[in-house]
């Protein structure tokens, strides 16, 4: 099973930011769909982001504008800037990565690969 290494969680107030970062393994990063999905308590797993081996990124509806996903080729490193926090972001985030096309068209996800996740709590 790859390793994917989150950071950057914590609490913050409504209205304010965090920014993820997942550490990928490098045969991952390089040809894989990798992107972050959320799970808040009582609902299903969501897709929030993603970006293809090509750069090109979609986003969930819910946070289109408001959150951007970037990557770093040097360092092999998948961020999640999350802007204009609101009280319904709160989850635990996952980073994950999936060598199927699909992961990266529509919505994003599903993702085969999973970091152990990192809680983001936004206080109203």
């Amino acid at each position: 099973q790859a390793q994917l290494v989150e950071s950057g969680g914590g609490s913050v107030q409504a209205g304010g930011s965090l920014r993820l970062s997942c550490e990928v393994p490098a045969y991952i990063y390089a040809s894989y769909c990798m992107g972050w999905f959320r799970r808040a308590p009582g609902k299903e797993f969501e897709g929030v982001a993603a970006v293809d081996s090509d750069g090109r990124t979609l986003y969930g509806d819910s946070v289109k504008g408001r959150f951007t996903i970037s990557k770093d080729n040097a360092k092999n490193v998948l961020y999640l800037q999350m802007n204009s926090l609101q009280h319904d972001d709160t989850a635990v985030y996952y980073c994950g990565a999936d060598a199927r096309e699909m992961a990266c068209l529509g919505e994003p996800g599903p993702f085969g690969y999973r970091g152990q996740g990192t809680q983001v709590t936004v206080s109203s």
